[in-house]
């Protein structure tokens, strides 16, 4: 979806891997009450882009409130509220490290979006990264739930000797055509596509996606101490960054 800025001269500006808050008074369906409904949304544009922002929107329909609302309702000239607060910067960019992993599970795809811009120097000159190589292992159920499949695809072509794209898919029938990776992201793709901790300080994994994504590879996010499988392959916190 895209956005309009107030001022149509101007770019957002924002820090790259940094996130808004959208905000819109929606009706409960229930009793009938007005309220604010707020929510996190990483744009997936570059933070160079005049007068506009894209956000990358699954519609969850009945269990996504504000999703739905933007997807459905919300019509073309309409406006929502967004606000950015300084916490809302998650880690910025140009980054130092030379191999970067990312792991991402459903929209948790959209800050690796916005920190492949860096690294692929698509982005502003001041925040690209001199990162060497980066490898993605997105999880998603199915072919159908991939956000963002087709722009990753194509840059992963573009981009072959540096950067590295693997769908895994946990619940993809098995009479369909997709030949990538199946099951869950667990410890042996993990060690098959991402940089091994033993490359130290020139080694960073960005971890994204549903609560039990964190419990099962690094252990919570509120929690600095990595825990799960990465613990288990010896990344310290200083190697593993939870968005």
């Amino acid at each position: 979806l895209r956005f309009g800025l107030p001022d149509t001269t101007k770019p957002m500006g924002l820090t790259t891997c940094a996130c808004l808050l959208a905000a819109a008074e929606l009706e409960n369906s229930g009793n009938g009450e007005k309220m604010d409904v707020i929510r996190p949304y990483t744009p997936i544009s570059t933070n160079h882009e005049i007068g506009c922002f894209d956000l990358l929107v699954k519609d969850y329909g009945e269990n996504g409130w504000l999703s739905s609302y933007m997807c459905q309702d919300l019509p073309i000239g309409g406006t929502i509220k967004f606000k950015h607060i300084e916490f809302n910067v998650k880690i910025p960019a140009p980054f130092t490290h030379k191999k970067i992993g990312m792991i991402a599970g459903g929209t948790g795809i959209t800050p690796m979006i916005q920190a492949l811009h860096a690294i692929l120097g698509k982005g502003e000159e001041s925040q690209q990264s001199k990162t060497e190589e980066v490898s993605l292992l997105y999880g998603s159920r199915n072919a159908d739930d991939i956000l963002g499949g087709e722009m990753l695809q194509k840059w992963a072509e573009d981009n072959g000797e540096k950067f590295n794209y693997v769908d895994v898919l946990s619940n993809e029938p098995e009479d369909s055509s997709y030949k990538g990776e199946r099951g869950f992201i667990d410890k042996e793709k993990i060690q098959k596509y991402l940089p091994p901790a033993s490359d130290g300080e020139d080694v960073i994994i960005f971890v994204c996606g549903p609560p039990i994504m964190y419990e099962l590879l690094c252990g919570p996010r509120n929690e600095p101490e990595v825990k799960g499988i990465l613990g288990e392959l010896g990344y310290s916190s200083s190697q593993v960054f939870k968005f």
